[in-house]
């Protein structure tokens, strides 16, 4: 864990910024394995913070080839519900590694779209992860 003035980092670009029911600590790793990167986390005791669980996730962030922002909500906060919306990672890494990836995020989850050829001569498909977290992911040729 590092400590809370690390938290706050520029940041350049569209970064997400999901809100848990308790579950931040658990999707952060999760997507770190996936992913890989740094994962920086600070908690609501940190934070000083009253509105839930001290050992809860008030501010996280995974730094590395995907980066997200987590909490856990505070008490009558709303939490994630995503509906109408994906994540894409569409050529963003190797094919091996977005392959790789969609496996990953496939485990604990439901794939929506394998990820295959597809006729414009792309590869792509589409994963729900355990956290409810929908990612298209795909590669040229």
């Amino acid at each position: 864990m590092s400590s809370p003035r690390r938290i706050l980092a520029l940041m350049t670009g569209l970064t997400p910024y999901l809100s848990f029911d308790g579950t931040a600590r658990d999707a952060l790793e999760f997507y770190r394995r996936v992913f890989g990167g740094e994962l920086v986390l600070a908690t609501f005791g940190e934070f000083g913070r009253d509105d839930g669980p001290a050992d809860h996730i008030a501010h996280g962030m995974l730094q590395g080839p995907v980066e997200l922002f987590a909490s856990d909500a505070g008490s009558g906060e709303p939490t994630l519900e995503l509906r109408g919306i994906l994540f894409s990672l569409l050529g963003t890494a190797e094919p091996a590694v977005l392959e790789e990836w969609f496996a990953a995020l496939a485990d604990g989850g439901d794939v929506l779209d394998p990820l295959a050829l597809r006729p414009w001569g792309d590869h792509d498909g589409q994963v729900r992860d355990r956290f409810g977290v929908t990612w298209l992911i795909g590669y040229r040729g």
